[in-house]
């Protein structure tokens, strides 16, 4: 947590100072310039007022504000370099703010990119193989995480995704984790879950909750955590808390508590504990919100551990921070250890910001046949 504070605390003090910055860069446009040789107060007010349009997007959230700030002040600050030592080689002094009006182009497109990124749904494919009994056309999973329904994705945006994956015919369909967040409102978590209802009756659909689930702010949504869950059973999805299920008699999935219990007070079991009551002849998948007990999970009798909450890195370059920093395994895609195979997801959303600068959003599907 104390890590986190101190990210959040990074990010409001680029923001504030790259606003300063922007306001005196924006004071450089000529025909500001022009009307400062008369009227310097109102030039600066002149200057200010690209911000308060920026600042219109906190209709959207605050993050929103801070994202597209710093990424303003990060490619003028990269543009204000180049342009001073092109200006220094060719002894040419400045004229135009070209550098300001390539920072606002860049920043445009790339934030662009970055909305297209978090609000179309890709379809990403794996296929592994594993030496266990499957049928002749072996297993189809499709995996999900990370909703936080509210951000790029209501309850209506929802639906249409679950029935693209129903056109996919899976033998069994997981979310893992983080469905919904503090900002998601009720109406948007019944439509989703009756949604995921109608993939229940076609196949099975198992759940556990990430670190969001249970919300960090106890009466700030118009649902609580019981809702969620009274929701979720009433349309036979499946929820594992540190229990495992069987599918059709050859595979077992198990749903691991998210690591966010003990920081909430509580625990959660270990994973020789989940798995305790698992037929280790049946392929087995463990679901684990967050890919960060790699060292637990390898060779402790999952065959696969699926896990999403790194938003495969969201906002670049964050995820490779966060990797840097210990706080996660792995940010995004597979490897094996061990003889397990790990994969983690980029997510169908992502927490707070509309953009996906270092990923993009997606819904997985994991075909699983037996091979060597």
């Amino acid at each position: 947590m104390i890590m986190w504070l101190a990210i959040f605390a990074a990010v409001i003090l680029m923001s504030v100072g790259g606003a300063v910055y922007l306001v005196t860069r924006f004071h450089r446009f000529s025909f500001i310039e022009h009307t400062a040789e008369r009227h310097k107060a109102l030039s600066w007010v002149l200057s200010a007022v690209p911000l308060l349009l920026i600042g219109l997007f906190a209709f959207i959230n605050v993050w929103t504000v801070m994202i597209i700030l710093i990424h303003l002040f990060v490619f003028w600050v990269g543009a204000d370099i180049i342009a001073s030592f092109v200006r220094r080689v060719t002894k040419r002094e400045r004229r135009r703010n070209t550098e300001g009006a390539a920072a606002i182009a860049v920043t445009a497109v790339y934030l662009g990119i970055g909305w297209f990124l978090a609000h179309h749904v890709f379809i990403t494919h794996y296929d592994l193989t594993t030496r266990k009994s499957l049928p002749d056309n072996g297993l189809r999973i499709v995996l999900i995480a990370d909703p936080h329904l509210g951000i790029t994705l209501d309850g209506g945006e929802f639906s249409y995704h679950m029935e693209r994956i129903s056109e996919l015919d899976p033998d069994a369909v997981v979310l893992a984790g983080d469905f919904v967040d503090d900002e998601s409102i009720r109406e948007d978590m019944v439509k989703s879950c009756e949604a995921l209802g109608r993939l229940a009756d076609q196949c099975g659909v198992y759940f556990i909750f990430g670190n969001h689930d249970k919300g960090y702010y106890e009466g700030y949504r118009d649902f609580d955590t019981a809702q969620l869950r009274e929701e979720l059973e009433r349309n036979d999805i499946v929820i594992l808390e540190d229990e495992t299920a069987v599918i059709d008699g050859v595979c077992c999935i198990a749903g691991r508590q998210d690591k966010s219990e003990e920081e909430r007070g509580g625990s959660r079991a270990s994973v020789d504990e989940v798995l305790s009551g698992a037929d280790s002849s049946l392929y087995t998948i463990l679901l684990d919100h967050q890919p960060n007990s790699y060292d637990e999970e390898a060779g402790s009798g999952a065959d696969l551990v699926l896990s999403g909450h790194t938003h495969g890195g969201h906002i670049f370059p964050a995820g490779q921070i966060g990797l840097l920093m210990g706080a996660n395994d792995r940010i995004y895609g597979t490897e094996n250890r061990n003889g397990t195979d790990f994969l983690v997801t980029s997510g169908i959303s992502g927490w707070a910001i509309p953009f996906k600068t270092g990923t993009f959003s997606e819904i997985v599907v994991i075909d699983i046949t037996e091979g060597e």
